[in-house]
């Protein structure tokens, strides 16, 4: 069985943020949108070399899906992670989409039972399927014990305010550190394996 691994990108206090502009999150007045797009660079370096090799398959929520089925299909092929994405099977867990609302090469909007669709998917193929960003869908298959590992960028930079990565979980999750690295721009990339039948 494959593993499905959520790749977050996060502030020192654990708010999540893509690495669109300002506008890309508001939700709740949050007055820091874009503060994750000066280290964009640094963490396409660092994921290209760690990360796109061992992907098959992409998972996403559907805000998320949207903001990146915006972007990156109108990116050249010369950047390795539009290329990649673009050619990589994508699957979106939704219950408002259908497929004549996704126009992203390679994209299957998962109808039905998530936890059902997400096991299917883990047991099917070869690779690691992985979440980028998808913060409520991430939050929910952690409750669901779903995901087997976390690579997490972690910024120089404290906010004070906005969504946390980490909501209520029914058990604390016990982690294993398996990589440790560091970008030009000051961020830390940490590499975790969930333990799912460790004590925390």
């Amino acid at each position: 069985m494959r593993k499905l691994i959520a790749i977050e990108f996060l502030s020192v206090d654990g708010v999540m943020q893509g690495l669109g502009s300002p506008d890309e999150d508001r939700s709740g007045g949050f007055k820091h949108g874009g503060w994750g797009a000066r280290f964009a660079d640094a963490i396409h370096t660092t994921n290209g070399r760690n990360g796109l090799a061992g992907t098959s398959t992409y998972l996403f929520g559907r805000r998320t899906y949207e903001k990146m089925a915006a972007f990156w299909p109108h990116q050249p092929d010369t950047n390795l992670m539009a290329a990649h994405l673009n050619a990589t099977p994508k699957h979106v867990a939704s219950s408002t989409l259908d497929y004549n609302d996704v126009t992203w090469d390679n994209t299957t909007v998962m109808t039905g039972d998530l936890a059902s669709n997400v096991r299917r998917l883990k047991s099917a193929g070869t690779g690691d399927l992985v979440i980028l960003g998808s913060g409520v869908l991430v939050r929910h298959l952690l409750q669901q014990n779903l995901i087997d590992g976390l690579r997490l960028f972690v910024h120089p930079l404290v906010l004070g305010s906005g969504t946390r990565l980490f909501g209520e979980l029914p058990s604390p999750l016990s982690l294993k550190l398996t990589g440790c690295d560091t970008t030009s721009l000051g961020s830390i990339v940490l590499t975790y394996d969930i333990d799912h039948d460790g004590d925390a």
